[in-house]
């Protein structure tokens, strides 16, 4: 049999070298992906997304201050129709004042506290306003439902002219404004939130037929839809889509 040298000292210096090398470059792409799972945006899924966005939205009516949800003074427009006129007139109606917040019993009248009953409703936040001429009072409420569904249902549901119960405010022009003063309510949903308003003059005048004045008419709908548009668009609105900035502790 022929006699094999041994591998001179060189060959096998190359070979340990070219090993520690291969096991130094997989070690170092271990720790480039392990860095990298650390600092890289975290991606949430389409179900996370919207899980995050609904318990953003839900939680503002017990963050904001009431102030935030009830401004001192929301803009509104009368359309030409309603004046007899070939432009809108913007105006603003003044907040009276905000009430307690109140259970969906103590603050809706039995057709509509019925239908929120069923969709799980947990709290009205309510406040009074007056328009600018001192006319009308709006008392706008904010009914608090489990989610976006139940809001939306709720107000496809609500019998009409029923809804939120009007909240009066003594030593005010708007002290007169009561429950029998209601003239014309509605509804609409806005994310978690059934926004209802009711409206009625000022002085406390009981319920007349919606026929006996027009104007009046489009007058109370124009400043009782322009309060809860705008309460709505706010705390209804729709927040940016979640993303984790990145960081061990994201």
């Amino acid at each position: 049999m022929a006699h094999v040298p041994p591998p001179r000292p060189a060959r096998w210096r190359h070979r340990i070298l070219l090993a520690g090398l291969v096991a130094a470059l997989g070690g170092l792409a271990f720790s480039v992906a392990a860095v990298a799972v650390h600092l890289l945006p975290r991606t949430f899924s389409s179900a996370q997304q919207q899980q995050i966005i609904g318990w953003e939205m839900g939680k503002r009516w017990r963050t904001w201050p009431a102030g935030r949800i009830f401004p001192a003074s929301i803009p509104y427009q009368l359309p030409a129709a309603a004046l007899d006129s070939g432009s809108v007139v913007r105006l603003a109606a003044r907040r009276v004042g905000i009430a307690p917040q109140a259970s969906c019993h103590a603050a809706t009248d039995p057709a509509a506290w019925r239908v929120l009953a069923r969709h799980g409703c947990q709290a009205v936040l309510r406040a009074t306003y007056q328009d600018s001429t001192g006319t009308f009072a709006v008392t706008v409420g904010v009914a608090v439902l489990p989610g976006l569904s139940q809001a939306s249902v709720s107000g496809h549901q609500l019998p009409r002219g029923s809804g939120v119960r009007a909240v009066r405010f003594g030593h005010t022009l708007v002290a007169g404004f009561g429950d029998a003063a209601r003239q014309l309510s509605s509804a609409t949903a806005a994310g978690p939130y059934l926004i209802m308003s009711t409206v009625g003059y000022a002085d406390g005048r009981h319920h007349v037929r919606e026929s006996a004045d027009p104007y009046d008419k489009d007058e109370m709908l124009s400043v009782a839809n322009g309060i809860s548009a705008w309460i709505g668009a706010r705390i209804g609105a729709v927040p940016p889509a979640p993303h984790c900035p990145g960081g061990p502790a994201c």
